[in-house]
């Protein structure tokens, strides 16, 4: 029943923007933000628990409610973009997309390294993997699977284009190893929670965290190149993608060292880019839970 309820709702989404202009449809998204920022007491109230542990007195209230706005409006700005992008071509999409310091990319596969690439839920992050496959190739994601079957056979759709393959979070180590051997590049969100015994300890926004070892564990595995990317926009038409140094994981006598410093250096760069635009990231998660879960119960 529900299933059936979130694809009438998509589809109902889906006409409005393929149907009204820009100018309204901008109108529209911005109205149904402001109503889910009121609506949505649950996830409003974690975004707060994450902006408070995240900034403690160093941001007031008043904008740390402009940020979880900014929040909900990015979602259904990127939701716009997902339905826009269903079926796109490789030059359509490409024509929206401007690539910042690509020759980080392009160097590591043009000296045949394997290469890992991480991101985070920020900006518009489902069009990271598509242009990224459209401009340089073949790519294995990794992603859960949506609880409503009709959604998630359309999320797999759109993910699936120019050569992506997508693979389930759960055991998508092995699918990672076979990916990386067929040289293939493989990309990772790393910015969510992790149980206490899928991830490692270390510091993000000044408070200890949950993190995945997973591209660390690879990268030194097979002398891979972690290149963090991130997409950002300033009207939700045009994006910029752009890569920064890439992360290096040491291959020393101390293998437990080699992947905390890697994944601190992942969490850095990640800190480092939300703090630009935090209205961007996804605060709606329990990030912090882990280590402080009785913040959230409150």
């Amino acid at each position: 029943m529900m299933d059936s309820l979130y694809v009438i709702l998509f589809r109902g989404f889906r006409f409005m923007v393929r149907h009204m202009p820009s100018r309204i449809t901008s109108g529209m998204v911005k109205m149904l933000a402001r109503l889910l920022y009121l609506t949505d007491r649950r996830h409003r109230k974690i975004a707060m628990v994450n902006l408070n542990l995240a900034y403690g007195d160093t941001l007031g209230a008043t904008e740390k409610r402009d940020i979880v706005m900014g929040v909900y409006e990015n979602l259904l700005f990127s939701l716009v973009d997902f339905v826009k992008n269903q079926g796109i071509d490789r030059e359509a999409l490409l024509e929206k997309v401007t690539f910042q310091n690509s020759e980080v990319l392009s160097n590591a596969l043009q000296q045949g390294k394997k290469v890992i690439l991480i991101t985070g839920h920020y900006g518009n992050w489902e069009l990271v993997a598509l242009s990224i496959a459209a401009a340089f190739g073949k790519m294995t994601i990794i992603g859960r699977s949506l609880d409503a079957p009709s959604m998630d056979a359309i999320l797999r759709q759109n993910r699936e284009q120019f050569d992506i393959e997508l693979v389930d979070k759960q055991g998508a180590m092995r699918s990672m190893i076979q990916a990386l051997k067929a040289d293939r590049m493989v990309g990772l969100l790393v910015d969510q929670n992790t149980a206490e015994n899928e991830g490692i300890l270390i510091d993000f926004f000044g408070k200890p965290a949950r993190h995945t070892p997973s591209a660390a564990i690879l990268s030194r595995r097979f002398d891979a190149l972690i290149i963090p990317v991130f997409i950002s926009t300033e009207d939700h038409r045009h994006y910029e993608v752009t890569f920064y140094d890439p992360i290096q994981t040491e291959k020393t006598d101390d293998n437990e060292k080699d992947i905390l410093d890697s994944v601190q250096k992942q969490a850095d760069i990640t800190e480092k880019v939300i703090r630009k635009h935090p209205e961007a990231w996804f605060w709606l998660h329990q990030r912090w839970k882990n280590q402080f879960e009785e913040m959230y119960r409150v």
